[in-house]
Formats: C-alpha cells, sequence, structure tokens
C-alpha cells in the first residue's frame, strides 16, 4: 500500500469520527497528517506539506478542548460562530493565502503557489473552528475541499482527489449531524 492511500484512509477514518463527534478522530488525524507530510513534500505542495505540521499541533489542541473545553472543563458543546469571529478568521485567511503564495511564488519552485496557500490558509481557519466545535466549520470544510479534488486532480494524485471527495460528503453529513446536535444542546 502507498504512504498516499494509507493517508487517504486514516483521512477519511478522522473526519468519519468527526462528524460522530468521536473523540479518536484526534489522535487518527495525527497519523493521517503525518503521511500526507510525506505525500505533500514528494508532490512540492510545500504550503501543504507545512500545513500538516500546524495540523499536528491544532489535534492535540483539538482533542484537549473536546475533552475539557466546554463549561465546567467538560465535552465541549457544538456552538455557532459569531458574526466577530467569521470576520476575524476571514481576514486572517486572506492574509495568511497573499503572505504565503508570495513566499512561496518568490523563493520556492511551489507548484500552485497561490492556489495552494489559499487552500493551506483556509483550511487552517477551518481547523480551528474544529477545534472549538463550531458549526460553520463543516460549511467551510465543503468549499475548500471541492477545490482541492480539483487540485489534486491536476497534480495527478488520484487517491486524495477522491479522498478530498469523500471529505466533501463527510463535510455535508458532519454539518447536518452537528447542527441537530447544536440544537439539541440549546433545547437542553
Amino acid at each position: 500500500m502507498s504512504i498516499e492511500i494509507a493517508a487517504a484512509l486514516f483521512g477519511v477514518a478522522c473526519v468519519y469520527l468527526a462528524t460522530r463527534q468521536n473523540i479518536w478522530s484526534w489522535p487518527v488525524g495525527i497519523v493521517n497528517v503525518a503521511l500526507y507530510f510525506v505525500v505533500f513534500r514528494e508532490a512540492r505542495l510545500y504550503a501543504d506539506m507545512g500545513l500538516q505540521v500546524v495540523y499536528l499541533l491544532l489535534s492535540l489542541y483539538g482533542w484537549y478542548q473536546w475533552l475539557y473545553g466546554g463549561p465546567g472543563r467538560k465535552t465541549l458543546p457544538v456552538s455557532r460562530a459569531s458574526r466577530t469571529q467569521l470576520i476575524i478568521v476571514a481576514i486572517l485567511g486572506g492574509a495568511g493565502a497573499w503572505l504565503t503564495g508570495t513566499l512561496l511564488m518568490q523563493h520556492t519552485d511551489a507548484s500552485l503557489p497561490y492556489l495552494d496557500s489559499a487552500l493551506t490558509s483556509t483550511s487552517l481557519v477551518a481547523q480551528w473552528m474544529m477545534t472549538r466545535k463550531l458549526l460553520e466549520s463543516w460549511l467551510v470544510w465543503i468549499s475548500v475541499d471541492i477545490v482541492y479534488v480539483g487540485m489534486f486532480i491536476h497534480k495527478s494524485l488520484y487517491p486524495t482527489a477522491v479522498l478530498y471527495a469523500v471529505f466533501t460528503v463527510l463535510a455535508v453529513l458532519g454539518y447536518s449531524q452537528w447542527k441537530r446536535a447544536g440544537t439539541a444542546s440549546v433545547a437542553a
């Protein structure tokens, strides 16, 4: 089995577990990002390679937050992002995309530097939102995953393109399940 296929399988497991709000999503995700670090290094997608390091750190943070980030240091419930949070993450995501894209364009042989950087920056936003169990994280993931499918097909990373198509479906499922969970926690 190739590293890319193994990474894809761990990725599907990770996202499926996240849709179910299962804490095992985080350690499975750590294996996923370690494998994808290697895949993206070989494909010269340096922004996505670096993203895996940040995902590792966010996975550790998310693991802790999901266990103890809720009221009274209990399990974190699903919630909605505030308007302020959405504005801040949009600004940070856009600035990160522009800065990273410019650096990659000027200092590396990166393939698709601005697209890679925009997807990377937006993925960071979505992942941070996921660590906080913000419902809107799934909407960001849906958008990003659709564009990633096209980029990975362009780069002939077909197993990864299929993975991101599956991620898109899982993100739709995650949004639906988290929306129900968030509504249930408000009613309780």
